[in-house]
């Protein structure tokens, strides 16, 4: 069994000065998001044992804000294949990681809904920093290429915030 966390980046400072869009940062309220649900997840003992993030700043910044704050003890891994990418390159990133669980995937939308529904064949709304568990009954992320998931859980911050 092996258990995938798919986490939107948190809300963003369309304000901000910032020069591309990959380089759009987190607004104070997406730092907020972040915190909670860092911290949400290590409660429910689902913090991951291996982040792989969106090389854009915002989801960089969502992963890094979530592990400090949940006391995560795991790597972050940045990968450039997550932004501005669809579903079935998401999917190869997670079939290639190492057999750690759980893994988190932080990226953008649309993608991130398509990406749930392709690996479950359920509709899944992620807004800005939710984490859809998404669970596995395989031994190897090589075998989520041909394998249908099941989602136990949408964790959103707003639900969370306190």
């Amino acid at each position: 069994m092996r258990t995938l966390l798919l986490m939107r980046h948190a809300k963003s400072d369309w304000d901000a000065d910032y020069g591309s869009d990959h380089d759009r940062p987190l607004n104070a309220r997406g730092a907020r998001s972040a915190e909670s649900m860092g911290r949400l997840l290590a409660k429910e003992s689902l913090a991951p044992a291996l982040v792989i993030t969106s090389t854009a700043v915002r989801a960089r910044t969502t992963a890094e804000i979530a592990a400090e704050s949940g006391n995560w003890d795991c790597e972050i891994v940045l990968e450039p294949r997550l932004y501005g990418t669809g579903a079935d390159a998401a999917v190869q990133v997670a079939a290639a990681a190492p057999d750690l669980d759980p893994i988190m995937l932080v990226g953008h939308q649309p993608t991130w809904s398509i990406l749930a529904s392709v690996l479950t064949g359920e509709n899944v709304e992620m807004k800005t920093a939710t984490v859809a568990v998404i669970e596995f009954d395989i031994d190897s992320w090589v075998d989520i290429v041909t394998r249908k998931g099941t989602v136990r859980i949408v964790l959103q911050p707003r639900d969370h915030l306190g």
